[in-house]
This record gives C-alpha cells, sequence and structure tokens, in this order.
C-alpha cells in the first residue's frame, strides 16, 4: 500500500456520508447522498444500495463515480474512480449495519440489497481541521491585511492523491 493510499483511507475515514455522483442517461449527472458502509486498506470504498436503484442503472452503463466529502466545513475530500456492483452475500455480511434495515426492512438477506464498490483513482482534499484550521486563519487574516491571497499549504491542507 502506498502512502496516498494510506492517507485516503484516514481522510474516508472521518465522514460518514458522500454524495455519489453517476453518469445518467443523456447528457446528465446523478449525485445522491450515500452512507459509507467500509473502506479498505486498498482505498476501495464500499456503499449499500437497492438493486433498482438509478444508480445502479447508471454504472451498469457507465461506470466512472466522483464522490464528494464534506462536513463541517473544515475538510473536503472528491474522489474520481470506477465503480462495480456486487451482490455477493460474504460482502453483503461483512458491511452490514443494523442502521441499513431502515432501507432494507427483510435485513442483511433482503434480496434488494446491491453493493457498489469505489476503485478510487484520484482523489482531492482540503483540511483546514485542529492546527491546519488555525494556521488557515492566520494565513488568511495577514493576506487580508497585506491584500494578497492566503499561502495553500500543498500536501497538508490541500493535496492530490493517487491510490
Amino acid at each position: 500500500m502506498n502512502s496516498d493510499t494510506e492517507k485516503l483511507c484516514a481522510l474516508v475515514g472521518k465522514f460518514h456520508t458522500a454524495m455519489m455522483v453517476t453518469h445518467a442517461p443523456g447528457p446528465h449527472l446523478r449525485a445522491v447522498p450515500m452512507v459509507v458502509a467500509q473502506v479498505e486498506s486498498t482505498g476501495r470504498i464500499w456503499f449499500i444500495t437497492a438493486r433498482d436503484s438509478g444508480k445502479v442503472h447508471d454504472l451498469e452503463s457507465d461506470e466512472r463515480v466522483q464522490l464528494v466529502f464534506s462536513d463541517d466545513r473544515s475538510n473536503y475530500l472528491t474522489v474520481a474512480g470506477r465503480g462495480a456492483l456486487c451482490t455477493e452475500r460474504g460482502k453483503i455480511d461483512e458491511v452490514w449495519k443494523e442502521p441499513f434495515k431502515v432501507w432494507f426492512p427483510g435485513g442483511r438477506e433482503d434480496p434488494e440489497i446491491t453493493l457498489i464498490a469505489v476503485d478510487p483513482e484520484r482523489a482531492e482534499f482540503w483540511d483546514n481541521s485542529g492546527f491546519h484550521k488555525l494556521q488557515y486563519l492566520w494565513d488568511a487574516a495577514r493576506a487580508y491585511i497585506a491584500g494578497d491571497k492566503p499561502h495553500v499549504r500543498e500536501g497538508e491542507s490541500h493535496g492530490v492523491l493517487r491510490p
């Protein structure tokens, strides 16, 4: 595992949900909120959905996916990759969490369950939490007073990953 993959896994672990953007029929994009079911050490990100959902149909014709993560205005992450569908019962059991029963009343045995695995190809992050937030606020205040732009610390508060 490379350091970009480790960094990506750590970043995704800060979020519970993502907006999943798929390529809908025609010239349209579809964006839906999705709960992160699991993040593997390889960087693969798993989601659970219904077999007959629009995003499943989108992925059947175009596997390109963009994930957009955001929290309370401190952390942002985008992940571009390829999505694959999975109905393997063993994997469903592995990623299953009891709160998913809200969407699948039949539990983990619900025949409508389909998993989406996203294999990241590129990610970009903005991290203004903790010390980064204090540093950014300081840099922004200095830049404002000087009539300049704040310095972005590449690799720390912003960066591109290639897992």
